[in-house]
């Protein structure tokens, strides 16, 4: 830096341009054994001077005003000093980390037999958006639930592990609606739609039958009433038939809508209606293909409920009826219900190791009949029990009869 006179304004006097002099003129000369006092201008031998009437303040290097007071001594820093601050007195600190509360964690569900299936029990790869959007927006799981004065409702649906691996959609869907008018006239409808493997759509045609259902027993949802309250199963079949009907009329066309064959959505369906009225103790069923439906009362299973033919044995059947060509449904009224009487609609990803596994009967058992129900989240992790070779979607809405 050079502050030589060169650069002054004769014009105006600058004490800052002074002060940088000195203090050029301070740091380029050898110090001296007894320094004098620092005038104006550096001099071999200064003229005498006449001291100004206030002697001037010592010169500072970049500042103009006193130097601020020494900084107190460091201290905790703030962070540190709240939490003295807060921390309880005369407790070590091995005693207040005891009383940090532990989290509950579920972690991995159980499975049968010594050793866990080979798939790793949690979502993996998922569809690609540009492959197919439809396919990529599904959710690898959903659960829901409901509750009408002594009902209560459990629902879950699960990507299979095949599914996970292969980075491909879940095909099970599933409904937990209100048809009807509102109050003890409604209906609750409890569905689930497997869609078949094979069918390049199914996932979409699986979502589709049970929104449409929903739509069209709505329709008639005053005269399903009436049937269940009646106990009147010819008339219940004949209304169910007609809205299946057009549930697999609508799932033709919308294929043929988006330039598709209609095979490519086939899916199966498989509903319960229950009345809200709490006198009416009948259930409706109605099903098109295959699953299963369960009763689980006094700690015993019931898997033959509106399976029959299927035996129990616990073998994987891939032939089935599926809309939108199967147009016909298979109808029948269930009860009386008791209270405590646990019912399970599913798809055949839960039915068909149900039926041949008794260490998955045994843990819903204990899980779903001890009467309580249970939460949401529990629901979702103890419909994952895992048994080896079974690895489809797994759909089940479950309903718990409570004392009306």
């Amino acid at each position: 830096m050079n502050a030589g006179p060169s650069h002054a304004d004769p014009q105006r006097h600058d004490p800052l341009d002074e002060t940088w002099r000195t203090v050029d003129q301070f740091f380029s000369e050898p110090p001296e054994p007894a320094p004098a006092a620092v005038g104006p201008e550096p001099a071999p031998e200064p003229p005498p001077v006449t001291p100004p009437a206030q002697p001037p303040p010592p010169v500072t290097p970049y500042a103009t005003e006193p130097a601020p007071a020494p900084a107190p001594a460091p201290g905790p820093a703030p962070q540190e000093a709240a939490l003295q601050e807060v921390a309880p007195q005369g407790v070590a600190p091995e005693e207040t980390a005891a009383q940090v509360p532990v989290l509950p964690v579920l972690g991995v569900p159980p499975h049968s037999g010594r050793k866990p299936p080979m798939y790793p029990p949690e979502p993996r790869g998922v569809p690609a958006v540009r492959h197919d959007p439809t396919a990529a927006l599904i959710p690898d799981m959903v659960v829901d639930g409901a509750a009408y004065g002594s009902l209560t409702v459990r629902a879950a649906s699960v990507r299979g592990d095949s599914h996970r691996y292969q980075s491909e959609p879940r095909q099970d869907s599933l409904a937990v609606a209100l048809i009807g008018a509102p109050g003890p006239e409604g209906l609750l409808l409890l569905a689930v739609a497997d869609g078949v493997g094979s069918a390049a759509r199914s996932h979409v045609g699986s979502q589709e039958a049970c929104r449409l259902a929903a739509i069209h027993l709505d329709t008639v949802s005053a005269e399903l009433g009436a049937a269940l309250r009646a106990g009147d199963q010819s008339r219940f079949a004949e209304l169910v038939d007609a809205a299946v009907g057009r549930v697999g009329t609508l799932l033709t066309h919308h294929s043929y809508e988006r330039g598709d064959d209609p095979a490519a959505y086939a899916t199966t369906l498989r509903a319960l209606l229950v009345p809200l009225d709490p006198e009416i103790r009948t259930r409706g069923f109605l099903a098109v293909g295959d699953g299963g439906t369960a009763l689980l009362r006094d700690a015993q299973w019931n898997l033959s409920l509106t399976d029959p033919e299927h035996g129990g044995d616990g073998m994987i059947d891939t032939r089935t009826a599926a809309l939108p060509y199967s147009h016909r449904a298979r109808a029948q009224l269930l009860g009386p219900v008791l209270p405590g009487d646990v019912l399970v609609l599913c798809t055949d990803g839960l039915s068909t190791p149900l039926a041949g596994d008794d260490g998955m009967r045994d843990f819903l058992r204990s899980a779903w009949g001890a009467g309580a129900v249970p939460a949401p989240a529990d629901f979702l992790w103890q419909l994952q029990y895992r048994v080896k070779s079974y690895d489809d979607d797994r759909t089940a809405v479950v309903l718990w009869e409570g004392t009306p």
